[in-house]
């Protein structure tokens, strides 16, 4: 164990009110790919680049290519929780963890066990007729093709906020009232570059604010700790 997981392992000890904000590398050492990641045969099969294609704009004029991507890049249905979901389980349980608040859309923290998180960016698993608001599951877009269709001939829209849409107040009121409310806040597998939901860790009022992230943020963070380790890793020595 590193001097650093040490030191961070004496903040989880201690705390009694932790809270993750988490992005996309969370999700990665479970073998889901960061979808910014675009190379490879990336530019041979898609036209756009993945912040075109996934905006509400392009969703509405082309919602064919959309949901092509959609279903190839973005649907992962047999990734299993790693180490990280399952340790921030594991202190939920154990009343030290107040909430995850996650960018991902994969699910995996609920799948892990975690009851109290907050999905930013919404969830691959909840999908809704825009027409009659009817719901359906993963399941039911994994067995669909070309743009799915609800009953009534609307088309089912994934819960997933894209560009271009407001984020839910709900879920930001939740994520910020749990953030303020934490005495250690660590900040895992994000670059912090996805606004608004990056300007959310301001409301952390603690002293104690980890970073644990493979590259460098974003943004300047007062973090008392910073680790360069994979976070599935990290967590799985405290």
């Amino acid at each position: 164990m590193t001097d650093a997981v040490r030191k961070l392992k004496e903040w989880t000890d201690a705390a009694r009110k932790i809270v993750f904000f988490g992005g996309a590398g969370v999700s990665t050492e479970s073998g889901i790919p960061d979808f910014r990641s675009t190379g490879g045969l990336y530019h041979q099969e898609w036209k756009y680049p993945p912040e075109t294609i996934l905006s509400h704009t392009f969703y509405k004029s082309n919602p064919e290519e959309f949901f092509r991507f959609y279903r190839a890049k973005m649907l992962c249905p047999d990734a299993k929780p790693n180490a990280a979901h399952k340790k921030l389980a594991e202190w939920e349980r154990e009343g030290k963890l107040l909430a995850v608040v996650t960018q991902n859309i994969d699910g995996l923290h609920q799948a892990a066990g975690s009851k109290q998180v907050y999905e930013l960016h919404g969830s691959v698993h909840r999908n809704y007729c825009e027409k009659c608001g009817k719901f359906y599951d993963l399941d039911h877009i994994l067995h669909t093709t070309g743009v799915p269709r609800c009953d009534c001939g609307g088309v089912i829209k994934p819960d997933v906020v894209l560009y271009e849409e407001a984020l839910n107040d709900r879920v930001i009121d939740g994520a910020v009232n749990a953030i303020a409310q934490a005495d250690l806040l660590i900040v895992g597998g994000t670059s912090l570059n996805v606004w608004p939901a990056a300007g959310l860790i301001n409301y952390f009022r603690g002293d104690r604010l980890a970073l644990i992230n493979k590259s460098p943020v974003a943004r300047d963070l007062a973090a008392g700790l910073v680790i360069t380790d994979p976070i599935g890793e990290v967590l799985s020595q405290l």
